[in-house]
């Protein structure tokens, strides 16, 4: 005579199967997960710096050494300690004295989302600061 279908130890066995492959597949998915998180917390971070190095340019140490200014949805605060302190500048060409009394700064900047107030990255940058100090008449005409 012969039996058709499964046996319950055959059930019990191929219901295992499933459930072992399951949750292998579960942790999978979820530690993908949790690696496109991470990529999108550092691609945050990187467009961030990105933007506030561009800003950065636009900041003169010597005359503004500290500050905090919102652009978009970013607020960038810095605050720049002199390396070397102001003096006045010398031309590479003979020695002469410039018109710019220049200095070097090591700038701390912070930047976080203006809305949450929630840090995003804090870097150190150094640049130069620069005023001009000597001025020209104009009598040339």
């Amino acid at each position: 005579m012969k039996q058709a279908g499964f046996t319950l130890l055959e059930a019990m066995v191929s219901l295992i199967l499933i459930a072992t492959v399951g949750m292998a597949l579960l942790d999978w998915i979820n530690t993908n997960f949790n690696v496109l998180q991470r990529v999108e917390t550092i691609q945050e971070r990187t467009e961030a710096t990105r933007n506030a190095l561009v800003f950065m340019e636009t900041i003169n140490p010597l005359e503004r050494k500290q500050g905090s200014e919102n652009i978009g949805i970013y607020q960038f605060n810095w605050s720049a300690e002199p390396v070397i302190l102001p003096k006045s500048g010398v031309s590479p060409q003979g020695g002469y004295v410039s018109l710019y009394e220049i200095a070097l700064y090591d700038t701390t900047v912070e930047v976080k989302f203006r809305e949450t107030n929630t840090l995003i990255t804090r870097f150190t940058l150094r640049q130069v600061g620069y005023k001009q100090t000597i001025f020209y008449e104009d009598d040339f005409f």
